[in-house]
């Protein structure tokens, strides 16, 4: 059996090579469970090569296969032809490599050393995937205890991965990109499973070399590189890989110095791979995984890096995984990296062909989690139960880390006699774990009963201690990994880190990597976050100045706690990405006298009188700076939150429950609550209109956030800067994007903000449909922002609203408008630039390129321009073609006389079907103006329904124009105004009389 066993390892190294480097297997040879990893066969002596390669000649299934010498194979007839046709002699060369003299009796059959060679090869991989399935087909969710390790397919359940990423990666803190992912499953397409992440969509049409994945810490990331690579080991999925190289950038941290080349490093990192040549990497499909990108301490430069193109190449590890990324070396190997959320390399994304991001569980998937943990139906239940009372912890729970937590907690609390309130806040949740945690090792290492958490020993408070430093020291800096130096730097005894306490095993995990050395992290970045938070509130109970200053400032000399709590607070919201919030909810959290009975002495003595507790409560809601993000503003309330203060939220439920909302005053602090509850809402706000809410200034400019879950957002006269245009930019890249109507009229937006705005119009998510900016002192940079983006965008606004941008705009302006116009994708239904300060070669510009583009617009405003009648004439050379359908023009003070009356009546005459309404207000138009505009009116086929002569220097005689011009055409026109002609009673007699004609469709009329 071991001998049949034996020759199928070679037929599984019988691959083909497309003419683009590519590996192939046969068509008729089938992955899966029948071909297991080691399983080999022998028939009738024959190595099954002969059935699985392909000839070099004709592409198919060898048929009595042979080989040259140099190694090439091909059918033996197909080889025999090529020699005859090619030469007379019996010597010739080799159609593939072309070397010379060889003859037909140097032919190796398939049984012969090539044979043995690829079954040595063969051999090589099987004992690769081997090891990795060893690798990841056992996980742990906290502890790296081997006993605790669980079988990856018992434990993993399905994550949500989608295509692109969330907005707001860069400038919010990974907690609130959960909150905004939640809402997103049931409006999102289709989930990627991870096996086919290399898939392409039925839309896409080239192949997907690179992909990068993002995910917030802790959502399941690794696990998905650990499922595809199991899946693959255990011949199940993706078989068409040859080599799944596995490498994460934690491991490539420790040789980050050191020079090598990319088959070195193989070697070296995967020694089941010692054997795989430089010849047979060029010619296998190889997938290289790297995971962690954002744990990289490697400098990688795509833009100045050294050109490497050869395997044997020695360079940095950075120059190999830049040159490997962009497809120098091993130009057809597929590339998958994970990261955290954080700021791209630009030019990596260059490189890469899809973006996805791992948004952890849906509500599904976590109550799935917990019954899959738990065999204990009723147990399973309660924690689900549980779970959904607190939004804080069902929000957490979509990363499987924070379930395994919750898991850990609420199984102890609900199994043993804890008594006590479960958990409802971040804060209580980890302050309970922190505590089962070192009730376990007191049980583990002393085998007494339940200690009660008062009984900490001084060891296990030095080593939290230290560990609470190491933890608060790198969040400032951003890293989430160490090494022995960082921890020694701490104090930290590393022969004694990860067996000493029982948070280090259950907290802080210690990986064995490469050359032995090791490296750690905490098991999530939230279990950092929270013990950064104990050390900095044991520096203030315990009065270390010097640390408090080198966090909260040199002028720092506080001493009372609500002091402490209002600086962090500060401190916090001046960092633009927010990567200290949970940090600073924590803090306010540990405020609470149960939390810090929970933590015994670990703390240290404070002053928690419910005096001071008011005081901080009273500092959260006054706390505003114009500098403040409206988003970073909504941490405020969640620190209320965390210090169970729940009458700010129950407010605000009474308010949206409330049919008279504009009595209530909303203080800056409501505005920031609301804001988040209109966000967070099932149901999408068809209208956000910041001027009916009472508030102050910065109350409204609070509320902005809510831009994010309404159809239709009036965001007037709020004095918005760059940071509220952050907002909304993120609204409109939103997946999926709600926003269809956005007003930001009469805001001065300075040119950064516009440049802001633009990028959200000109993303591909952007389904905005009226878009006004009106009286926005935009300039000739903002005018380029906004062609430019609105001009990438192929789906434009119907509604373009630029009116009062006067001397700003301009002739310049509208030249640069007009790229878009000309633009046969522009559907502009409606263009709006009064007081722009244009004049006559504006008219020119626009009806140069409406010419190229008759469609649209319906609607032209063009009022209070100095256009005068001879920018008129080059609107009216459209107006009389047939192909133009204006139904909408407005010419309101354009310092028009009656010779444009000429031009607009000949131009209507002959093309008098479209248009609805005419405004021309405010224009010396005179009596003989109206005279012969009334040619067009009585033309039996005009359609005109509204027309508006205010403030024309009109008489009596205009009114028996109109009449007779109605008497003839009477079932059109609906509304006339004539205001501000000084006309008298009589004078509009006639127009009076008809009105009440019953063939007269004339509803009302305007003279006084």
């Amino acid at each position: 059996m071991e001998e049949e066993d034996g020759a199928a390892s070679a037929a599984s190294s019988c691959v083909s090579v497309r003419s683009d480097g590519v590996t192939q297997t046969p068509p008729h040879y089938s992955h899966g469970p029948a071909a297991t990893i080691g399983r080999k066969r022998k028939r009738s002596g024959v190595c099954e090569e002969e059935q699985l390669s392909c000839c070099a000649l004709c592409q198919d299934v060898l048929k009595d296969p042979v080989s040259t010498s140099c190694g090439h194979w091909f059918c033996r007839q197909c080889i025999s032809s090529y020699w005859d046709q090619s030469a007379s002699s019996g010597d010739s060369s080799c159609p593939q490599c072309g070397e010379r003299s060889r003859s037909r009796a140097g032919l190796q059959t398939a049984s012969q050393s090539s044979c043995v060679q690829n079954v040595g090869l063969q051999e090589v991989l099987d004992e690769h995937k081997i090891s990795l399935r060893r690798r990841c087909e056992r996980v742990t969710e906290g502890s790296d205890e081997t006993g605790s390790r669980s079988l990856l397919n018992r434990i993993y359940t399905e994550l949500y991965i989608t295509e692109g990423q969330s907005e707001e990666v860069h400038t919010q803190h990974e907690v609130r990109q959960l909150e905004t992912a939640s809402k997103m499953d049931a409006l999102h397409d289709a989930p990627i499973r991870c096996q086919d992440i290399f898939k392409a969509l039925p839309d896409q049409q080239r192949p997907i070399r690179v992909v990068l994945t993002n995910g917030v810490a802790g959502v399941g990331k690794t696990f998905s590189v650990q499922k595809f690579t199991l899946d693959w080991a255990e011949g199940l999925e993706n078989q068409h890989v040859s080599v799944v190289v596995l490498l994460s950038f934690r491991e490539l941290n420790l040789i980050r110095d050191e020079q090598y080349s990319l088959l070195e490093l193989l070697h070296v990192f995967h020694p089941t791979l010692q054997k795989v040549t430089a010849e047979k990497l060029a010619v296998s499909q190889l997938l290289f995984i790297f995971d962690g990108l954002d744990e990289s301490r490697l400098s990688l430069d795509f833009t100045n890096r050294k050109l490497l193109s050869d395997v044997t190449q020695k360079s940095s590890v950075s120059q190999l995984l830049t040159n490997l990324i962009q497809g120098n070396l091993l130009p057809s190997a597929l590339v998958w990296i994970t990261s955290r959320p954080q700021q791209p390399i630009r030019s990596l994304l260059t490189c890469v062909d899809r973006l996805t991001e791992v948004r952890g569980f849906t509500d599904a998937q976590k109550e799935e989690y917990f019954r899959r943990r738990f065999s204990d139906e009723e147990l399973s239940s309660r924690i689900i139960s549980h779970m959904k009372t607190s939004r804080s912890l069902h929000i957490m729970c979509r990363i499987p880390v924070f379930c395994w937590i919750t898991a850990t907690v609420l199984e102890h609390m609900l199994t043993t006699e804890q008594r006590g309130e479960l958990p409802k806040t971040l804060t209580d949740m980890y302050s309970h774990f922190l505590l089962v945690q070192t009730k376990r090792k007191k049980n583990k290492y002393h085998e007494g009963h339940e200690t009660s958490p008062q009984e900490l020993t001084e060891a296990d408070r030095e080593v939290l201690l230290k560990l609470g430093r190491l933890a608060f020291e790198h969040l400032e800096k951003g890293n989430i990994m160490f090494y022995q130096e960082d921890l020694e730097q701490c104090g930290l005894d590393v022969t004694e880190a990860s067996v000493y306490s029982g948070v280090c095993t259950e907290i802080f995990k210690r990986e064995c990597v490469i050359f032995q050395k090791p490296v750690y992290c905490f098991v999530h970045l939230s279990i950092q976050e929270f013990l950064a938070a104990v050390y900095m509130f044991h520096c203030f109970t315990n009065r270390k100045t010097e640390v408090l200053r080198d966090f909260l400032g040199r002028k720092y000399s506080g001493s009372s706690l609500d002091d402490f709590l209002k600086r962090a607070m500060e401190k916090s919201l001046q960092i633009k990405n927010g990567h200290l919030d949970l940090f600073v909810r924590f803090l306010h959290g540990l405020c609470l006298e149960s939390n810090q009975r929970l933590l015994g002495g670990l703390l240290g003595q404070t002053e928690n009188s419910p005096e001071i507790i008011q005081r901080v409560i009273k500092n959260l809601k006054k706390m505003n700076s114009d500098k403040i993000s409206p988003d970073r503003s909504i941490n405020i309330f969640h620190c209320l939150m965390e210090m169970n203060h729940l009458s700010v939220h129950q407010e605000i439920q009474e308010f949206l429950k409330s049919e008279i909302r504009s009595e209530k005053k909303l203080s800056m602090i409501h505005c920031s609550a609301l804001a988040f509850m209109l966000q967070m809402s099932e149901e999408v706000l068809d209208d956000l209109d910041l001027q009916k809410y009472k508030a102050s200034k910065e109350g409204r400019l609070r509320l902005i956030p809510a831009v994010r879950n309404c159809r239709k957002a009036r965001l007037i006269n709020c004095e918005f800067s760059e940071t509220h245009c952050e907002v909304v930019a993120s609204a409109l890249k939103s997946n999926p994007s709600h926003l269809t109507e956005l007003d930001m009229s009469f805001n001065k937006l300075q040119d950064s903000a516009v440049k802001v705005l633009c990028a959200g119009l000109e993303s591909p998510n952007c389904r905005l449909e009226t878009l006004s900016l009106k009286d926005c002192g935009l300039s000739d940079i903002s005018w380029a922002y906004l062609a430019a983006a609105l001009k990438s965008n192929p789906l434009y606004p119907r509604v373009l609203d630029l009116s009062g941008n006067y001397c700003n705009l301009q002739d310049s302006g509208v030249k640069q408008l007009c790229v878009l116009l000309e633009n046969p994708r522009c559907r502009f239904e409606t263009l709006r630039l009064s007081f722009c300060d244009l004049s006559t070669i504006s008219c020119d510009y626009l009806a140069a390129v409406l010419k190229l583009n008759p469609s649209y617009p319906r609607e032209v405003n063009l009022s209070i321009n100095n256009l005068q009648d001879s920018g008129v004439t080059q609107l009216c050379v459209l107006l009389e073609n047939p192909r133009y359908q204006f139904e909408t023009l407005r010419l309101k003070e354009c310092g028009l006389s009656e010779i444009s009356c000429d031009y607009l009546a000949a131009a209507l005459k002959s093309n008098p079907s479209h248009l609805r309404q005419l405004d021309l207000t405010s224009n010396d138009l005179q009596d003989s103006g109206v005279k012969r505009l009334c040619g067009f009116l009585e033309s039996p086929v005009c359609g005109l329904e509204t027309l508006s002569l205010m403030d024309c220097g009109l008489s009596k005689i205009s009114c028996d124009y109109l009449a007779a011009a109605l008497k003839s055409n009477p079932s059109h026109l609906r509304q006339l105004d004539l205001q501000y002609n000084n006309l008298k009673d009589p004078d509009v007699k006639q127009l009076s009389d008809l009105q009440q004609s019953p063939d007269c469709r004339l509803e009302t009329m305007w003279w006084r």
